[in-house]
C-alpha cells in the first residue's frame, strides 16, 4: 500500500480531526504543509480546484473531506478502528453534527476575541468561500459562545456516567471530530476557560489529546505530486442504479459553500455515500478524487 500523505496545516481543526484518527490508527504518515488560503498551486494539480483543508493522499487517489478521508484510513490501516463498539457506525452520525453547526459556532466564537490580529487576507479568502467576516463574527459573537456552550454542556453530561470517550471504552471518529472544536479554543488560550466548570469535558478531552498523532515524517509538496504521478488510482467503478449519472460522464463537483470551486472528471463511482472522479493534470497523469456524498453538489459538466 501505498503511504499515507496528509495534505494540511497546524492550526487547520479539521486537519486535527484526522491528526487524531491516525494517532489511533498509531499510524506512520507523511505530512505536506500546504497554505492556509488561496491559491494553493502545489495541491490544485491533485484536487482540481478543491481549496478546504485537510486533503489525504494516497498514491493516486486523493481525498477531499474529512468524512471520505476518515473511510480511507479505516480501510487502509487495521485496528483499532475508528468506528468502535457499541456506537459502531453512529460515530459517523454524531461527527456529522459536530462538523455542521456547531463547528461554526466553535470556530465564529474563538475567533471573535482576536478579529483585530487575524490578517486581512485570511477573512478575505474566507468570505469568498463562506461568506463571513468580521463585522458578521463580531455581531453573531454572544451567541455563537452561548450556543458552542451549551454544546459542550451536553457533551459533559454525556460524559458524566464515567465513560472514558462518547462511544465507551475506545476512543472513535466522534471523539475526533468533537474534540477538534474545543482543540481549535485552546488554539486562541481559551480551552481552560471553556472546560472550567465541565469536568468531564475537562479529562476527556485529556484523554484525547495524550492519543497523540502517530508517527508523521515531513514531506515536500513536490515529493508528494511525485507520488501521485508513479501511482494508479484504485477507484472501481460503480454507479448507483437510476441516479440519472452513467460511467465516464463528464461532470462537476463542488461542496455546498457559496464560493466553492468546482472539480471537474470522469464520474467513476456514485454511491449513496460516495464521490469518484477520474482527472487528468500534466503535473501527476491520472488520479482519482473521493467526496463524500453528503455536503457535495454533483452536476453534468
Amino acid at each position: 500500500m501505498s503511504e499515507i500523505i496528509l495534505h494540511h496545516y497546524p492550526r487547520s481543526p479539521y486537519s486535527e480531526l484526522l491528526r487524531i484518527a491516525l494517532g489511533i490508527k498509531g499510524a506512520a504518515w507523511r505530512s505536506v504543509i500546504i497554505p492556509d488560503i488561496a491559491p494553493k498551486p502545489d495541491l490544485t494539480p491533485l484536487t482540481g480546484g478543491y481549496r478546504k483543508t485537510p486533503v489525504l493522499q494516497i498514491g493516486a487517489d486523493i481525498y477531499c473531506d474529512t468524512a471520505i478521508a476518515i473511510e480511507a484510513i479505516e480501510a487502509a490501516l487495521p485496528g483499532p478502528s475508528l468506528f468502535p463498539a457499541p456506537l459502531g457506525r453512529l460515530h459517523a452520525v454524531l461527527a456529522l453534527q459536530a462538523g455542521g453547526a456547531t463547528f461554526s459556532q466553535a470556530v465564529g466564537s474563538a475567533m471573535a476575541p482576536f478579529l483585530d490580529r487575524i490578517p486581512d487576507a485570511f477573512f478575505e479568502d474566507r468570505k469568498k468561500l463562506f461568506g463571513f467576516d468580521r463585522d458578521r463574527i463580531a455581531k453573531a459573537a454572544p451567541h455563537l459562545l452561548a450556543q458552542f456552550t451549551g454544546w459542550l454542556a451536553r457533551l459533559d453530561d454525556a460524559l458524566s456516567d464515567g465513560r472514558a470517550f462518547l462511544g465507551g471504552d475506545a476512543p472513535g471518529y466522534a471523539d475526533c471530530a468533537a474534540a477538534m472544536n474545543l482543540w481549535f479554543h485552546g488554539n486562541f488560550g481559551m480551552k481552560d476557560a471553556r472546560t472550567a466548570r465541565l469536568p468531564h469535558l475537562a479529562a476527556w478531552f485529556e484523554r484525547v489529546t495524550a492519543i497523540g498523532h502517530g508517527t508523521p515524517t515531513d514531506l515536500s509538496a513536490a515529493e508528494a505530486l511525485v507520488i501521485a504521478r508513479d501511482a494508479e488510482p484504485t477507484a472501481i467503478e460503480l454507479i448507483e442504479p437510476d441516479s440519472g449519472f452513467t460511467a465516464g460522464q463528464n461532470v462537476t463537483v463542488r461542496t455546498e459553500d457559496p464560493g466553492a470551486d468546482a472539480v471537474a472528471g470522469a464520474l467513476v463511482r456514485l454511491t449513496p455515500r460516495e464521490i469518484v472522479v477520474l482527472r487528468e493534470d500534466p503535473h501527476v497523469g491520472r488520479v482519482a478524487v473521493h467526496f463524500p456524498r453528503i455536503g457535495q453538489i454533483l452536476a453534468p459538466a
